[in-house]
């Protein structure tokens, strides 16, 4: 007798949630399909139907979190706000943040990451579309780069505790709020 309950529900989203659970705990670096597999309850092959190896399963987990980084930006009301709900993603999403910015885990050749990727990137244009830096650019391509540089700066920071004494107890989305009212007007 098999002493491994039958998983009869959602295997994929089982694994997926178990990765980012051992992701948030240690980084994607230990990740194993054999633990994760363990962990879900099914059989160290399961995992490989779904996700083929590895890189599979961390592409897998960037495309997810690239199409709900995309979701998020596009509700935004404006360019600071799309900024802050960038910050609010990388709080609420720690294990998607850091495998999608961390091109070396993934398959940069996959279109369902190319294609969650590139709605992520349209939003932020759009919400840069309206705006120009202080200094006037004309240039969104480089408006948009320094959006990102500092929503990705700040968020990065912030995950990995170097913002804890700058931050010290202030809701961290609104320190960003202001971060961004000092750089970028609103029309």
């Amino acid at each position: 007798m098999n002493d491994r309950p039958y998983h009869h529900g959602d295997l994929r989203r089982a694994i997926l949630s178990a990765a980012l659970d051992a992701i948030t705990a240690d980084g994607p670096s230990g990740l194993s399909l054999r633990d994760l597999a363990r962990r879900a309850g099914v059989s160290h092959a399961a995992p490989a139907h779904h996700f083929r190896d590895r890189t599979g399963l961390l592409t897998a987990i960037a495309a997810e979190g690239f199409g709900l980084l995309a979701a998020t930006i596009k509700e935004a009301a404006d360019l600071k706000d799309a900024g802050v709900r960038y910050v609010r993603f990388a709080r609420e999403h720690p294990a998607h943040f850091q495998v999608m910015f961390t091109p070396g885990l993934l398959r940069a050749d996959d279109l369902e990451l190319a294609t969650a990727r590139a709605l992520a990137t349209d939003a932020l244009r759009t919400a840069v579309a309206h705006v120009r830096p202080e200094g006037g650019a004309d240039d969104d391509r480089l408006a948009g780069i320094a959006a990102w540089s500092m929503a990705h700066g700040f968020a990065t920071l912030l995950l990995s505790h170097n913002l804890d004494d700058a931050v010290a107890g202030r809701n961290p989305e609104e320190v960003f709020r202001t971060l961004a009212s000092m750089l970028f007007r609103s029309p």
